[in-house]
């Protein structure tokens, strides 16, 4: 089950893709997609039903945030050893984590904004994990018993920023930071999420080209390193890392984003996003 939300920022409401691809409006049957409905029951229930007995959505909604609430927002960084040699940085023995700032989230086509002064605007392709049940010093065994779903993520991250002490937050938590999206796909329609390819394209050019296959630390060995140090909690989020092919380790010399450039990039089965720069 593929479930999103659409409409203009701040008035989003529920939906799910059907069948063809279509938008299904799901708003007489949930409030929102927060995260209670992401409950292994509440899920269960809602892919009960067929979406064609849902209303139409007229086709070119703005998309937003797959999921309503989210309270925090986890990353990993340096998850994929090629990715850690092109930035010139330590292959890490445990996953390095960092939070990226809730004001970053953004929809998945909404526009990415340069910060006042900033000169190294980069890119990450990301497989996100979206909790779905409260994890707390969980063994990786049952760590994807506590996942509700996936989806893309663009690590939006200003080098400079990021590179101006040891800690990374001041570079990755910008607003416009944060695109997620286009839809939560469910665990159950992702049956291995160590085998999915990333891609992504700046301006039509192929910049990343990855598989998940390739991380240093699995997604369930993440749930469960990352519920040692917080409770996760439902609708929360953990970015998984990038693939190498990011600006920042482009040779001879950087490419950063420049205003008016375009990038795409998606994941087999979790769709595709698009953002404009400005």
């Amino acid at each position: 089950m593929k479930l999103c939300r659409y409409g203009e920022p701040g008035q989003e409401r529920p939906a799910l893709i059907d069948q063809m691809g279509g938008l299904r409006s799901l708003a007489d049957v949930i409030p929102d997609v927060s995260p209670e409905v992401l409950a292994p029951t509440r899920l269960a229930a809602l892919a009960a039903i067929d979406p064609l007995s849902l209303p139409r959505v007229y086709p070119g909604q703005r998309l937003g945030l797959p999921v309503a609430g989210i309270g925090k927002y986890i990353c990993i960084g340096l998850n994929y050893r090629d990715h850690a040699q092109e930035a010139g940085l330590p292959v890490p023995e445990e996953p390095i984590v960092f939070l990226k700032a809730i004001t970053a989230l953004s929809g998945p086509d909404d526009t990415i904004v340069a910060p006042v002064g900033a000169t190294c605007l980069d890119w990450e392709a990301e497989l996100a994990v979206i909790i779905g049940m409260r994890a707390k010093n969980i063994a990786v065994g049952e760590a994807l018993d506590h996942v509700a779903g996936y989806c893309v993520a663009n690590d939006v991250s200003e080098r400079a920023f990021q590179m101006q002490s040891s800690q990374w937050d001041k570079g990755k938590g910008c607003d416009t930071f944060g695109p997620l999206g286009p839809w939560l796909v469910t665990r159950d329609e992702v049956p291995d999420p160590q085998d999915l390819d990333i891609w992504l394209e700046v301006n039509g050019r192929r910049m990343q080209a990855g598989n998940t296959r390739t991380m240093i630390f699995s997604v369930a060995e993440i749930v469960a390193y990352v519920s040692r140090y917080m409770t996760l909690m439902p609708g929360d989020v953990i970015a998984t890392g990038t693939p190498p092919g990011v600006g920042m380790g482009m040779r001879p010399e950087p490419v950063y984003l420049q205003s008016g450039d375009v990038v795409e990039l998606g994941i087999d089965g979790l769709g595709r996003q698009r953002q404009c720069v400005a």
